[in-house]
This record gives C-alpha cells, structure tokens and sequence, in this order.
C-alpha cells in the first residue's frame, strides 16, 4: 500500500509542478498512467517556440501554449513531430472538441500547421498507443512548436507547407527582406545538394559578415589567423528554384523555422546596394541598413 501511496504523492507533486511551469520546453514521464489509467497530463508553455518531449509516453498529454499574443491576435501554430512520434497521435482542441492533426502516414520532416483563433488559448493533445504486451513502453515521443504570426504564417513552415516562389524579389520585397528577415547575411555559395525526396535543396554558405540572425544558424569559423574568421551556415530552399554554386557576392534573407533556415530573397549584393542607395536616396528605404 505504501509504496503506491508515495508514488501517487509523488506524480499528483510533478502534475502541480507542470500546470504551474512557465517553459519552453518541456520533458516528462508518462509512468503516472500506471497509478492510474485516467490520468492526463497536463504541460503550460510561455513561449512562442519550444519542443516536448514524453518519455515513457502513456494514455494522454495535453499541452497548452500560453504566450502573451497581443500584439499578433491571430496566430498560426505548428508543429514539427519527431522521428518516434510514429505510433502516436496528435489532436487539437477547437471549440472543446478535439481534431485529429498528425495521422500515423506522415511524412519525416512534414510540418502541420493550424489557425488558433478564438478567445480559448491552443491546446494540443498527444495521445500514446495502447500497450499491448503489459510491458512499460521505453520509447520517447515529442515534437517541436512555433507559432508564428500573419507575417511568418505565408513563410516556409516545412515541406508540407513551402509557398516560397523562385521568382526574383521585387525592390519593394528586398527592401522589406532587409528589415523583417529572420537573418541577414552576406556570403558566398560554397555547394548546393539536392534532396529528390523531399523536394528541397540545401546551400552551403560562407558569410562575410552577419548583420543579424534569431538564432545560431551561421557559426563563427576561425581562419588560419586568429584574426581572420568567417561565418558558416546552411540555408534550405525548394527543388525547383534550382540554385547552383556560382561566383559572386550574394545578401542572403529569410526565415527561421524550428532552427533551419530558409532563403527568402537573395540577390547579388552589387544589385542589392543599388536599389538600397536609390530608395535611400528617394527616401523610400524601409529602415536604416548598415553599409560597408
């Protein structure tokens, strides 16, 4: 008796903890649905981005995001599952009834994306199979979140979602690249690998300088100098646009998504400085851009 009595003290201890968490990342067990079958979960995260991961994954998990959206009151969240995910599902909350999200025939590396609107904050519900050999299940379920708002909602949100197009940027589009982009560098094409699977090429890139990055993307290399460094990154972008290695200076824009980088505009950094200079100039530019 006892022993189950201070398992129980122990889980209904981790349930408070996790309803009263403000994360961004969450890990949990799911050995509680052994005390008791009913049990669900519950996991509250503060951040616009993150990821969950469920050990021992049993009966049920529900995971509410609850950053503070008021300044972008229509959100799209997705999510990214992870390779074990499979044998899982994954439900949404809308109107208090739940939808299923992932099927157990998604693609890795697809992305699923959903509006949350509505005055009731997004939940999402991930549901383990059932054992059938009486035995704890050693695996490890999750995904990673985002939720983006109406300007990185038409971004490229993963192979499922790509809606980039190859076309060239107008000079309006690279003006506003160069102040809304997740990053923005410059740099040299040093490779380019195709991937027919998933329909999408990655570019290797070396950068001589970046202006800003959300994330980590591109790392600092140390040249045979220790005074000469340069950047290092991959940017990830679709078939079709066929980009291939070539000579030149490029200014690399885009967005971040579940820490990848994708190419937005890319011009030729000569062509990038004249339509910059001539904006400036008319007083037209979007926002100041430091120049060499």
């Amino acid at each position: 008796m006892w022993p189950n009595l201070i398992t129980l003290m122990c889980f209904v201890l981790l349930h408070l903890r996790h309803l009263a968490a403000d994360l961004c990342n969450w890990t949990g067990s799911g050995f509680a649905a052994g005390v008791d079958s009913r049990i669900v979960l519950q996991v509250r995260l503060r951040c616009t981005e993150g990821s969950v991961r469920w050990v021992y994954p049993g009966q049920a998990l529900r995971v509410v995001l609850e950053p503070n959206l008021s300044s972008a009151p229509r959100t799209t969240v997705c999510i990214k599952p992870s390779p074990s995910l499979r044998g899982a599902s994954v439900f949404i909350e809308r109107a208090g009834e739940l939808q299923l999200l992932v099927t157990h025939d998604w693609r890795p590396q697809q992305v699923f994306c959903f509006r949350a609107s509505g005055p009731r904050r997004p939940a999402i519900y991930l549901q383990a199979s059932p054992q059938t050999d009486g035995h704890w299940n050693r695996r490890t379920v999750g995904f990673r979140y985002e939720l983006v708002g109406n300007r990185s909602a038409a971004a490229n949100l993963g192979h499922s979602h790509l809606q980039a197009s190859c076309r060239p940027c107008s000079d309006t589009e690279l003006l506003m690249a160069i102040c809304s982009s997740d990053f923005v560098v410059r740099g040299h094409i040093n490779n380019v690998s195709h991937d027919s699977e998933h329909q999408t090429s990655l570019v290797e890139v070396t950068a001589v300088r970046v202006y800003w990055q959300r994330s980590g993307v591109f790392e600092r290399q140390a040249g045979p100098s220790l005074s000469i460094s340069s950047w290092r990154g991959h940017i990830h972008t679709l078939l079709q646009c066929h980009v291939k290695p070539g000579d030149g200076e490029f200014l690399f824009t885009g967005s971040e998504h579940f820490g990848e980088a994708w190419l937005g505009c890319a011009p030729r950094y000569k062509d990038f400085l004249f339509v910059y200079q001539t904006a400036r100039a008319a007083r037209q530019n979007s926002c100041d851009f430091p120049l060499d």
